[in-house]
């Protein structure tokens, strides 16, 4: 399995904090944010691939050596938020690039997590399909900003839509997808077939009408980190934040 962290964002709602810094290298507690992530992931992945843009490319490539381990970060060439590839042509981007052919593990470099993604991971093998997580939101506003699931028997996704105005259920869906190895190779033809490319769960909407996926509860809560505010409740409850073995 390959881990494929999406880190090509510009984080503007943050300036002027990621200005001339990324996101997933702000520290929470003693670590960065990707040092979470990929702390937690640990050898389940044999290798992760950090999408970045060109303007972060550097920074992340010199967190990478000295992390160390079996990291890639991969430059997408783009400069500007206005000239990004989007998530799905980044993920795209790099299975052509490094010509992955195995099962993808594909996450958001900017979310801090109170559960370990472990059980993710177990949950897509029993499973044997392509999954993602779900969890219940009440507010419809924030539904109307999230992906929202559909969910069928025996937890088989059977829709996703990103930004919906009418949502049509209160599953949300964060940004963390497991694809087997097959549908990985067909990401290709979403893109061709007219699939959103801008958010990761566009991919979803269009992949779970050509094959078979599921959907697991999130067993925990995500901190998502999109503005100066929601950074500053995360270091203020970092200590309760830690990646819980499987």
């Amino acid at each position: 399995m390959k881990c494929l962290i999406l880190a090509a964002g510009y984080a503007t709602r943050l300036y002027p904090l990621t200005e001339n810094f990324p996101k997933p290298l702000l520290k929470v507690g003693e670590k960065t944010i990707l040092d979470w992530l990929v702390d937690d992931i640990g050898e389940l992945a044999d290798e992760f691939v950090v999408i970045s843009n060109h303007k972060f490319a550097k920074p992340f490539a010199d967190w990478a050596k000295v992390k160390g381990g079996p990291i890639t970060v991969i430059d997408d060439g783009t400069s500007t938020n206005e000239t990004r590839l989007g998530a799905v042509c980044d993920i795209q981007y790099a299975i052509s690039t490094l010509k992955l052919d195995d099962d993808l593990l594909v996450i958001e470099g900017d979310n801090v997590l109170d559960f370990s993604l472990r059980r993710f991971v177990a949950y897509a093998k029993k499973r044997g399909t392509s999954c993602t997580m779900r969890y219940w939101e009440d507010d419809e506003k924030r539904l109307k900003k999230s992906g929202v699931s559909e969910i069928g028997e025996d937890e088989v996704l059977t829709a996703l839509v990103e930004k919906p105005q009418e949502p049509r259920s209160h599953w949300c869906t964060p940004p963390f997808y497991y694809y087997t190895r097959e549908d990985a190779a067909k990401i290709q033809t979403a893109i061709d077939e007219g699939c959103g490319i801008d958010a990761p769960g566009s991919l979803v909407g269009w992949m779970c009408t050509h094959s078979p996926m599921h959907s697991m509860v999130m067993p925990g809560k995500r901190y998502d980190i999109g503005n100066l505010e929601s950074y500053q409740q995360v270091q203020e409850t970092y200590q309760g934040i830690r990646g819980e073995e499987v």
